[in-house]
């Protein structure tokens, strides 16, 4: 019976936002630009879960390119109106249309000089009377089996935000790299922000030994930085192979006396490589394509003498894995 009751609601939910889908016109483009040709802000109002939801689509179009914040429409009436500026676009949330605490604002709304965007489902009631662009997000009934309580009339209000900041992200040409500088705190803005030169070892922390040095000498360098690893490099500087601890054990494997040879004789040619402008996550995407923990920075891609070496633990570090 709860199963049912839970897909049963989910398809009218479902249901009701292919019918939006259905309705988008051109009511939606004018929306759309009228926010664009504003020089202000996205103010977004409404009471009760409209304000929820209401939070929540200035939240988005704040993190995708359009400066938006929300408005409580009964803070507003005591004060807070003085937020909203000429030139800003005011979208006003109400199913009803008629949510005394929204209908209030409206004059003020306009004599301030603010366009305004409505949301309702209600396409002959007081909101949609002053509305500049009407969105309709009526819905054939609510999830609720009481017809009560907004659920599938918030969840189309909710897709009509989203379809809103989409939209508007598009036509502002709103890439990945925008998107992370609005979001730096967390794993998605470091894998999109962060470099490889952020990270990576520089100068004398880079392990790195001539091609004719002794296996003692190289075995230091490579425990001394820690890296489990040494760079072998030609005459001109130019890295020539590498060194790993495996290729240690595998050489001691075939009774290879590493004792009493060069680093040349064990480092392995044509070691896998990445510039310093390339971004943190494509070396860690490297790195286990390839299963190995650590990759010798250049500067650009034809380089020769490398200007860095990063690690697995320093991506892990970074918080990248």
């Amino acid at each position: 019976m709860i199963l049912e009751e839970a897909k049963r609601v989910i398809r009218v939910e479902a249901e009701a936002l292919a019918a939006l889908a259905d309705s988008i016109n051109g009511e939606f483009e004018r929306a759309v630009d009228m926010i664009l040709a504003s020089h202000g802000r996205v103010v977004v109002t409404g009471m009760g879960k409209s304000g929820l939801i209401g939070q929540k689509i200035a939240s988005t179009m704040a993190s995708t390119g359009t400066p938006a914040f929300f408005l409580h429409p009964a803070e507003g009436i005591h004060g807070d109106l003085g937020m909203i500026m000429k030139g800003d676009v005011v979208i006003a949330i109400s199913y009803s249309g008629e949510v005394e605490e929204v209908v209030r604002i409206l004059p003020v709304i306009k004599r301030l000089g603010a366009s305004l965007i409505v949301m309702t489902g209600n396409p002959v009631s007081s909101l949609a009377r002053a509305g500049d662009v009407l969105l309709d997000i009526s819905v054939k009934e609510e999830a609720c089996p009481l017809g009560l309580a907004p659920t599938a009339s918030t969840t189309a209000t909710l897709a009509m935000g989203d379809a809103l900041a989409v939209a508007l992200l598009v036509r502002r040409g709103f890439n990945a790299e925008d998107f992370a500088l609005f979001h730096p705190g967390g794993t998605l803005g470091k894998r999109l922000l962060l470099k490889v030169e952020d990270l990576m070892h520089r100068g004398s922390s880079i392990p790195l030994v001539h091609s004719d040095t002794p296996m003692r000498e190289a075995l230091f360098e490579m425990t001394s930085k820690r890296l489990g690893i040494v760079g072998v490099t030609d005459g001109n500087g130019s890295l020539s192979g590498v060194i790993t601890d495996g290729d240690l054990r595998r050489a001691l494997e075939k009774g290879v006396d590493i004792m009493n040879v060069v680093a040349g004789s064990l480092m392995i040619r044509n070691p896998k490589r990445i510039t310093a402008s390339e971004l943190a996550a494509k070396a860690l995407q490297r790195m286990e394509q390839h299963a190995i923990t650590s990759l010798f920075v250049f500067e650009n891609e034809n380089d020769e003498k490398p200007v860095g070496i990063i690690h697995l633990h320093d991506l892990l570090k970074a918080g990248l894995a």
